[in-house]
């Protein structure tokens, strides 16, 4: 017979309707919308950030130096590219008021301007006031704008004063938008935004003092960004300058945003991988029922090869309904919550109908679909004309023909290609296939070992019929047990890993890094203040311990005399400048692993010893030749030593070290850790403020809140992820229980003939889904410890911890959800009467 002729015979089975395959399609729909959603939501914020990128920026272009103002030769230069030109001033400091002779101190992000702040775009103030009007103040002290929640922190109000160093503002408005606030990424205090004139007496710039500063252009229309960058870099070569521009104007939130969305659509698929679950049961339910009519199409001459296709094309059809319900599905949400999701977002996004996410989306649909419903189809190979009986699907082998199962691995392959190609990121694929397959397999054993103990344990509870009822319904392969254990352990063994993954760097962070971690560090100390510094501290007895040294900041340009990116790749150390000190000894908190350290009078040629593990993930080895920018200057240091360092305590750690006489003359502050009791903290930011206004404290315990509560939006983002798992599975158990209705009734109907009641009944059938549900459960919190634990040790390099809470609320989740399922179901076969059942299946 040809493929036409099981295409006709496809289209007559598909007349009887979606009876059968509701669950089968939504579990497909379900999975394909989630995964459309989330790269819908991505490509309308990648759009937003293309189409704003000068706004957000705050200009064409941006060059950004350390440490330094630009000098003449590099400000020629942006006077003979630009149109206009806007300096700024980024660093951090203490904003102090004196309120009822209480001084108030909050860590601020200070950005200073000129007058031709903001290039483009509009600040908005409350009150209303052109942004030049807040700048000149009251009564003679200069005007400031803060963001809202440092006025409320410092208990401010329009019009009182404050210090920034040594110079005195009054707040004359709240912040309430800033244009050109994303470019700026993640900030550990709030924004007070000054004109940078006003800070000529406030000692905040002094010589080595951390700040940076950003020259924002407004470029002639038309203008080659790529050309321009490209003489930018030839021009001002060796000038560590940092070039950003309107292509990607918040490139860290572009990238952010890019990971994050990649990892949910990675969670997407283990929804798909549930659904995959529902999917296989119902073809499989399907195809039980249509064992006689297989049987029958063989006895009119239909080869296999025909019985096959026409169910492929029937089960094809309706794959390509479910994943088209999915596209739509996924493609309107996110237009339709588009004013609610623009309000909490922090950049521009521009809602459409996206055919890349939703082509993506429909790619895994159908390479989901085809993986789960290949092995089911293929078993209709094997019901022969003479097998005309109800169970002839059950009695065929486990495993399909070598075809299938090549072809099953083929398929499983391009899925995991085409999610490594579009998540960017092949290790973050691999670990997640990985996981799924591993729990996909504990959870099949699981379900089988399930079995097992039910039909062992159904002897003794003779005294319990309740409950032998139960198990002996769990023993049997046709009651569904392995389904359930599958689609609802997957899909809770998802949500149990995220909660986990989240309990534990949440204590990492905020639980047990301050036992080790200091309380302040301070930056921008001068040299001449280090005495008295130190002596305050010394002589307080709260205080366990002090960590001091000199302070710079470093881009790393040249390895081996060629370009660090093409030598090291993307690598975080590269990413930015880095802190750079000086010592004449070994630090007492880092180990020497290879090379030796310089002697303390050596005067040579720039030596540097580097941190050993990010050297080892550069591929840089002792005798490398390492080109450091620092203020401008190119300094190339032979790397002579490795060592090991630990940042995990939030103590202090530099990534490189070089002999004292190699930054000779540099212009640099010192950074210093205290270590104090914390009830002494209060006492010892008065004392230090007070004494020394330029110095910078910043409260350990105030940068882990705000790191925490950047982790909870994660998890947040991820947990909705996995529920649409968790959904997923709960449609799967609908399934499997509406499946299961007739044998239930038939059940009911037998036990109330010998003399059951309705109450006894219902127990059992409550029995059966709390028992499948703890152990989907149970099961599911053992996959998701281990998930937990794999990702903790191997990529988050952290001790990991059981998170109870999470635990048990996990297998509460398992009980509940097989229990409103199972009892769902339950109430029809309670409710017939045994003889017409009885009688109809004679």
């Amino acid at each position: 017979m040809s493929l036409r002729m099981a295409g006709r015979l496809a289209r007559r089975e598909l007349r009887g309707g979606l009876r059968g395959f509701r669950v089968f399609l939504a579990c497909l729909a379900l999975g394909v919308a989630a995964i459309a959603a989330v790269g819908s939501v991505r490509h309308a914020i990648q759009t937003g950030l293309t189409q704003e990128g000068a706004a957000l920026l705050g200009g064409d272009a941006q060059l950004e130096f350390t440490y330094r103002f630009a000098e003449e030769a590099e400000r020629a230069w942006m006077n003979d590219a630009a149109l206009a030109i806007s300096e700024i001033v980024d660093f951090r400091s203490m904003a102090v008021t004196q309120q009822n002779s209480d001084p108030q101190r909050a860590l601020t992000q200070v950005k200073s301007v000129d007058d031709s702040y903001p290039l483009l775009g509009k600040p908005i103030l409350e009150p209303q006031m052109p942004l030049r009007d807040a700048f000149t103040g009251q009564q003679g002290a200069p005007g400031a704008v803060m963001a809202p929640a440092l006025i409320d922190r410092l208990q401010l109000s329009v019009g009182d004063r404050f210090s920034l160093g040594t110079q005195e503002f009054v707040l004359m408005a709240a912040l309430i938008h800033e244009p050109d606030g994303a470019a700026d990424g993640f900030g550990l205090g709030p924004r007070t935004l000054i004109r940078t004139q006003d800070l000529l007496n406030s000692g905040l710039l002094a010589p080595g003092t951390l700040f940076s500063t950003k020259y924002r252009l407004d470029l002639p229309p038309g203008s080659d960004l790529t050309a321009l960058s490209a003489q930018a870099s030839e021009a001002l070569e060796g000038s560590g300058m940092r070039w950003t521009d309107a292509r990607n104007g918040a490139p860290g939130i572009s990238e952010f945003v890019a990971r994050l969305s990649a990892f949910l659509v990675l969670v997407g698929l283990s929804g798909l991988a549930v659904g995959g679950i529902g999917v296989s049961a119902a073809v499989r339910a399907y195809l039980a029922q249509k064992t006689e009519t297989i049987a029958t199409l063989r006895t009119l001459g239909a080869d296999r090869a025909t019985v096959f296709q026409t169910y492929l094309i029937q089960i094809g059809i309706l794959s390509g309904i479910g994943i088209f319900l999915g596209i739509i599905l996924g493609g309107s949400v996110p237009l339709l919550l588009a004013p609610l999701i623009e309000t909490r977002l922090p950049v521009p996004a521009v809602f459409s109908f996206y055919p890349q996410p939703l082509a993506e989306a429909a790619l895994y649909g159908v390479l989901t679909a085809f993986l789960f419903t290949l092995w089911p189809l293929a078993r209709t190979e094997e019901v022969r004309a003479a097998t005309l009986f109800r169970d002839a699907l059950s009695s065929t082998r486990f495993l399909p023909r070598a075809k299938y199962i090549l072809a099953t691995g083929i398929g499983l392959a391009a899925l995991i290609g085409a999610a490594a190609f579009f998540s960017g990121s092949a290790r973050l694929t691999l670990w997640t296939s990985g996981g799924l397959a591993g729990a996909l397999v504990l959870l099949s054993v699981a379900a089988l070992a399930i079995r097992k103990l039910a039909r062992l344990t159904t002897k003794p509870a003779r005294g319990n019929p309740p409950l032998r009822w139960a198990l002996s319904a769990i023993s049997d392969p046709r009651e569904g047990a392995a389904s359930v254990v599958l689609s609802l352990g997957l899909g809770l063994s998802v949500l149990a890993a995220v909660g986990q993954i989240d309990g534990t760097l949440r204590n990492a962070i905020s639980g047990n890094l301050p036992d080790v971690a200091p309380s302040y560090f301070f930056v921008d100390i001068q040299k001449e203040q280090m005495p008295s510094f130190t002596e305050r501290l010394e002589n307080d007895p709260a205080v366990s311990r002090i960590q001091s040294a000199p302070m710079l900041r470093g881009i790393i340009t040249q390895i081996n005399g060629q370009p660090a990116i093409e030598v090291a790749g993307d690598h975080w150390v590269l990413e930015g400048d880095r802190g750079v000190t000086y010592s004449d000894a070994p630090p007492s908190n880092a180990r020497v692993t290879a090379g030796e350290w310089w002697s303390e009078d050596y005067s040579g040629t720039p030596q540097v010893s580097f941190a050993a593990e990010e050297a080892e993930e550069m591929g840089l080895k002792l005798g490398d030749q390492l080109t450091v920018n620092i203020l401008g200057r190119d300094i190339t240091a032979e790397l002579t030593s490795l060592r090991e360092v630990d940042f995990s305590t939030a103590g202090m750690g530099f990534i490189m070290s070089m002999n004292p006489s190699a930054l000779a003359g540099a212009p640099h502050s010192f950074i210093a850790t205290v270590y104090a009791e914390e009830q002494a903290e209060a006492a010892i930011l008065r004392d230090l403020a007070g004494k020394f206004p330029n110095i910078t404290a910043i409260r350990v315990r105030d940068a882990i809140d705000r790191v925490s509560g950047l982790l909870a939006g994660l998890a947040a983002a991820t947990s909705y992820g996995a529920g649409v798992s968790l959904l997923t599975g709960f449609l799967v158990l609908i399934g499997a229980a509406a499946a299961g209705e007739p044998a239930r009734r038939y059940e009911a109907a037998v036990l109330k003939t010998i003399g059951a009641d309705r109450r006894r009944i219902l127990i059992s059938f409550a029995l059966r889904a709390v028992l499948l549900g703890s152990a989907a459960g149970i099961v599911a919190l053992m996959v998701g410890i281990l998930g937990g634990w794999a990702v903790a040790t191997y990529i988050f390099d952290t001790s990991f911890d059981v998170i109870w809470p999470s635990a048990i609320g996990i297998v509460l989740a398992g009980i509940i959800v097989t229990l409103g399922a199972g009892l769902i179901f339950a109430l029809k076969p309670l409710a017939v009467r045994p003889a017409r059942i009885l009688r109809a299946s004679d």
